[in-house]
């Protein structure tokens, strides 16, 4: 269901459909934190498995101290129930490499710490009237305690992924899809369009305010580039071709010997991938995965096109040519169903290129929602008019040149940490997060 927009008068019947889906949606979240920390034994849950994430552990005790933080203490004016934890979980005192020297709640001790917040949590939204404050108007606070918390079991999912050992997560994989035909590119027309939000209830404080943006006409790739694509351009020496790259990405592959995705490794004339604990050939229709924008920007110019801003890609996403709105997402307005896109982590790999029909843009582009996060030109930046709320170390903190903006989500996304303007960041060298890209190019004059 869509929530009610924030600043309208919120009915007992809204009230009790709010109620419903935010505790709908720290069900779902929970289900999968449980999920991902009860799949492997305690010394991978303790076990630090690349300096680039947090230990399985720290991750489980954070999701509950930040629903105390914003639920229990913030909304309800509760005391502190371990006062002297906060600082092992504030993300900003300890950075991940440091994480696993800290006295950390055992597992055992932190599931039952989230467990006990959750049903106090649980408690307080029984009576919740949503009303009061911008926090809790239209349920944002249990909104937005729900995106936390899958936002960190998709960053749990990522450590899943580079942990070493044998599969521990099955998911069945997408539906085959036949080869798709359609057009390579679509035009986006050029002129005004509505970027970002200030009617989406739960949208996070950089998807805000709601304002106009002009774009020039661009033609956008109708699917995202895949591995086939993909690998016609390591084929032409496209990492040994220095003319291709950012010269600080040129320095950086270099330095690391950098020849392919991360996962990626050659075995003869063929391409293999390591994917949750299994070996196998590298799929040719599927999005390609873990790149990072350094790679992403060097095939783009390799293909003689670019990768488009952020503005262009949620124009091609969410502007409806005919009636000249911007829709919440690229089908319409519903919340994302299983024949829109590949979220929610229901398969554990992108689903072929060309999928989901039904979830496509009104000028056809598709698989713009799901599959793979996709590198944008764009610096993170806020938009004009922007507030920092509830906490300035959500997005303002992070604004600036250093981080790259991504779009769209990935199947690791659950729907509800997704929209058509929902704004995903990261360096620009980072692979381990479930990152792919299409490219665009200006229409010619």
């Amino acid at each position: 269901m869509t929530a009610p927009e924030t600043g309208t008068t919120t009915t007992e019947t809204d009230t009790e459909a709010l109620r419903e889906r935010a505790l709908a949606c720290l069900t779902t979240a929970r289900a999968r934190t449980t999920l991902l920390t009860t799949c492997v034994d305690e010394p991978d849950l303790t076990a630090q498995h690349s300096p680039l994430m947090s230990p399985l552990v720290w991750d489980l005790a954070h999701i509950g101290n930040q629903e105390e933080l914003w639920l229990l203490r913030a909304v309800g004016g509760r005391e502190a129930m371990r006062p002297e934890i906060d600082s092992l979980y504030d993300a900003f005192e300890h950075p991940r490499a440091e994480r696993p020297s800290l006295p950390l709640l055992p597992p055992a001790e932190a599931r039952r710490y989230a467990a006990e917040v959750r049903g106090r949590a649980l408690d307080l939204l029984a009576s919740a009237d949503f009303h009061g404050t911008r926090l809790t108007e239209a349920g944002f606070a249990f909104g937005m305690v729900a995106q936390h918390e899958q936002q960190h079991d998709e960053t749990m999912l990522i450590t899943h992924q580079l942990r070493k050992g044998s599969q521990a997560l099955t998911a069945p994989d997408p539906d085959p899809a036949p080869p798709f035909t359609g057009p390579a590119e679509v035009l986006v027309p050029g002129g005004p369009f509505t970027m970002g939000t200030s009617a989406e209830p739960w949208a996070l404080d950089n998807e805000r305010p709601a304002h106009p943006r002009e774009v020039a006409p661009f033609w956008i790739d109708t699917v995202p580039v895949t591995n086939a694509a993909y690998q016609a351009f390591i084929e032409d020496g496209g990492y040994t071709t220095g003319r291709w790259w950012d010269p600080r990405g040129w320095a950086h592959i270099r330095r690391h010997g950098i020849t392919a995705p991360l996962f990626w490794q050659r075995d003869g004339d063929r391409w293999l991938r390591r994917r949750f604990g299994i070996t196998e050939p590298v799929p040719p229709d599927e999005p390609v995965l873990h790149v990072c924008w350094y790679e992403a920007d060097a095939y783009a110019r390799w293909a003689g096109r670019r990768l488009p801003t952020e503005a262009e890609w949620e124009k091609a996403a969410r502007h409806d040519p005919v009636t000249g709105r911007s829709r919440r997402y690229p089908w319409g307005d519903a919340d994302p169903g299983p024949e829109h896109a590949n979220l929610g982590q229901r398969h554990l790999r992108p689903a072929p290129a060309g999928s989901y029909p039904a979830g496509q843009s009104p000028l056809g582009v598709r698989q713009l929602i799901g599959d793979v996060w996709e590198w944008t030109a764009s610096d993170f930046l806020p938009y004009p008019g922007f507030r920092a709320f509830p906490y300035k170390e959500y997005s303002e903190v992070f604004f600036g040149s250093d981080h790259k903006v991504l779009r769209g989500g990935s199947f690791a996304v659950d729907p509800v940490a997704c929209r058509g303007t929902f704004r995903n960041w990261d360096y620009p060298v980072r692979r381990q997060i479930f990152s792919g890209f299409r490219t665009a190019r200006s229409e010619a004059v």
